[in-house]
């Protein structure tokens, strides 16, 4: 499994390394990219750009490879969308989309907190954001709560083999 890896117009916080983290790019540079299609997904998320870049994607997956997108409910609609449009190629049938859900808002709160990378006026729009994006979690083929991460890693693996056994029957 690879972990593609998404451009954004924002700045990069704590620890991010540029091409590991994200790749962070300017707003131009993202508008060129959006008008060459270069990305399989785009979305405005926290007032700041995000996309996956659909080169690395689709080369990875005609390589055999996994890939897992860290993305928002915005971006995975838009690829369940192009998923469930394509009647052949490599998106249709490796797309597996799966929820990954804080316990609870006040847990998430905590964790915004702790990270301490993030100012309380931007953790309170990430937290409007998050009631939000969890109505969406039921559109999901899969949901996992992330409440202890050993537990949910486990989940995770078990769904990833799981899926690989039904694509092969």
């Amino acid at each position: 499994m690879v972990r593609s890896v998404s451009c954004t117009t924002r700045a990069r916080r704590g620890r991010e390394v540029d091409g590991r983290d994200y790749h962070f790019i300017s707003e131009e540079e993202f508008a060129a990219r959006v008008k060459r299609h270069a990305f399989l997904e785009h979305a405005v998320v926290h007032g700041r750009y995000y996309g996956t870049p659909r080169k690395e994607v689709e080369t990875a997956l005609k390589a055999g490879k996994d890939v897992l997108l860290a993305i928002d409910v915005q971006g995975a609609s838009e690829i369940r969308k192009q998923a469930e449009a394509s009647r052949t190629g490599p998106l249709r049938k490796a797309f597996v989309d799966i929820f990954v859900l804080p316990p609870s808002i006040k847990v998430l709160e905590r964790r915004l907190i702790g990270r301490d990378e993030d100012n309380m006026d931007e953790i309170r729009r990430r937290l409007v954001v998050a009631r939000k994006e969890m109505k969406a979690a039921p559109e999901y083929m899969h949901r996992v709560v992330n409440d202890d991460l050993d537990k949910a890693f486990n989940e995770l693996k078990s769904i990833i083999v799981a899926e690989h056994s039904r694509a092969c029957s």
